[in-house]
């Protein structure tokens, strides 16, 4: 046996020899292995930073997820993504890696009547790598996105500074982004007064959003996500909704200046906070909503938007299998609702557009060829149905239980001539106007209105038995005690999604996605639930 030896000597000890022999290099070896194997655990299962602590106290929106590679992974779990993409993407250099948003302002400019609405922002990343692996993702990927994004004309430069690396890029318009990478944390935005706020917070020199008690008491972990909006960033947002709000509501633009000019003063007058959350579950990425609205506003929602403790799926099964989008309304009083509907928003408005909107409230619905709101709705029982054949809504109807037939003739419009012997289809009574591009059907306790082919539609649907009632999709309706449940397709997320985290097998392929949207009013305000493939988390992914 081939063996090294090595003297140890001690005074006034006999001489002792310790033998490297083939056994003893077995077990430090074995040791080696114990301790390296620990090395690489605490590698791969770093502690989690407190990411608020990181970011300015100032900031009016918050999101953050503490593990981006499995927020990514969530995403591409989706029967949609398998079907579509050619392979699954690898994100395991972004495994552990959390990061948070924090938004700090908003910038609105008009170009051509368009309104642009840009946040300024700072993200945060930390990567849980060695610093030259941190500095080399800010080199190579966060470069390619800027470039991607602003132009590869772009120009960078980079300097050493506060003993990490600043980069600064600067498009051919001026548009300019900034980041900062310090041991293993990247810090990117929009502005470079406010990395280096944060920078300051890791001095004990400013607060961050650790501080904030109003996030702190809605802060909630162990999600995919987690976002949330402040007061202060609801009244920041609140005109850029407005707009959107009227430009997706009517194309005049008396109308549009209206709502403009309303939904602002009504979120800010009402709505105190939002807090977004995101989860895997069984039927794909639950995104839930929690709007925390005032007191008052809470209180009446609560007793006025009460659900009906029992409903029939009677409507259910004049919905054909194939639609765009419907949503199956659950109202005790739907007469109550819209009137403290219309009272709440009178009273958070300021005097002119309260009286317009009490003066023209009658007309709210004019779209669904109802001529008087109110007494449309005080003429129909708890459950209202409204379905689109098409992305416009251009073929839509509205299906109703009728409580008052008179009372409920006399609240359509006034194009129908129901003096006129209606048509018989599909065992029911029909009649057309607007040039038979309209119909109104009575069947049974039943009313279908709207665009007449998809009327039709929806009688025949009933009469043959191949309704919305047999696919097991329309438990969302038959199963949900909610306000209102939405069930509707997504026919391009899908494949926006795939080509942005990998390639499509075939660049002509289209798959439809569909999600559903339940809203329940709570005992401090509204909560939402969405259920879809991709999530928030895909529509933010598919902006890029």
């Amino acid at each position: 046996m081939v063996f090294t030896s090595v003297k140890i000597r001690k005074s006034g000890e006999k001489d002792k020899s310790f033998f490297l022999n083939a056994k003893n290099i077995k077990s430090i070896l074995y040791f080696l292995v114990i301790v390296f194997a620990l090395i690489l655990s605490a590698c791969r299962k770093p502690q989690k930073l407190e990411m608020r602590n990181l970011l300015p106290n100032n900031a009016v929106a918050y999101l953050e997820t503490d593990d981006l590679a499995k927020t990514l992974e969530s995403l591409t779990d989706s029967q949609a993504f398998q079907e579509l993409a050619d392979k699954n993407p690898d994100f395991s250099a972004l495994e552990n890696m959390q990061l948070a948003v924090a938004v700090t302002g908003f910038e609105t400019s008009a170009d051509n009547s368009v309104l642009s609405f840009k946040p300024q922002f700072v993200a945060v990343a930390e990567t849980h790598a060695w610093s030259w692996q941190t500095l080399s993702v800010a080199e190579n990927q966060l470069d390619n996105f800027v470039r991607k994004n602003y132009g590869e004309n772009v120009k960078l430069e980079t300097s050493a500074k506060n003993g990490g690396r600043f980069f600064r890029w600067m498009a051919s318009d001026n548009r300019q982004v900034f980041a900062f990478v310090v041991g293993s944390l990247i810090y990117f935005g929009t502005d470079a007064a406010v990395i280096e706020q944060c920078l300051a917070i890791k001095k004990g020199e400013t607060d961050s959003l650790l501080k904030n008690e109003f996030l702190s008491r809605a802060y909630s972990k162990n999600n995919l996500a987690f976002g949330y909006v402040s007061t202060e960033g609801l009244k920041k947002i609140a005109d850029f909704a407005g707009v959107n709000v009227a430009v997706t509501t009517t194309e005049e633009s008396g109308g549009q200046s209206f709502i403009a000019r309303i939904v602002p003063q009504i979120l800010q007058n009402t709505a105190r906070e939002i807090v977004w959350t995101a989860n895997k579950t069984e039927r794909g990425i639950e995104d839930k909503f929690s709007i925390l609205l005032t007191a008052e506003v809470s209180a009446v929602l609560k007793e006025t938007l009460a659900v009906s403790p029992s409903l029939s799926d009677d409507s259910i099964e004049f919905l054909p299998p194939e639609f765009f989008s419907a949503t199956r309304y659950n109202l005790r009083d739907p007469f109550a609702a819209w009137r403290s509907l219309l009272l709440i928003t009178a009273k958070n408005t300021d005097v002119v557009s309260s009286r317009m909107l009490i003066e023209f409230s009658d007309s709210l619905l004019e779209s669904y060829d109802i001529s008087s709101a109110g007494k449309f709705l005080s003429a129909v029982e708890s459950e209202i149905i409204t379905a689109q054949f098409d992305a416009d809504g251009e073929n839509s109807v509205v299906i109703v239980t009728v409580k008052d037939a008179e009372n409920l003739k006399s609240s359509i419009s006034k194009d129908i001539n129901w003096k006129l012997k209606a048509e018989k289809q599909f065992n029911a009574e029909v009649w057309f106007f607007g040039g038979t591009r309209r119909a109104a059907a009575f069947i049974g306790n039943n009313l279908i209105l709207g665009e007449s082919q998809s009327v039709l539609k929806c009688l025949q649907a009933k009469q043959s038995g191949g309704n919305f009632t047999k696919p097991s999709r329309s438990q969302i309706f038959t199963a949900s005690q909610s306000v209102s449940q939405t069930f509707a397709r997504d026919e391009d997320s899908a494949e926006k999604i795939v080509s942005v985290l990998s390639q499509k097998k075939a660049e002509n392929r289209r798959l439809a996605t569909f999600y559903t949207i339940e809203t329940q009013i709570t005992e401090q305000g509204i909560e939402r639930k969405t259920n879809s493939d991709f999530g928030l988390i895909g529509t933010i992914l598919k902006q890029l």
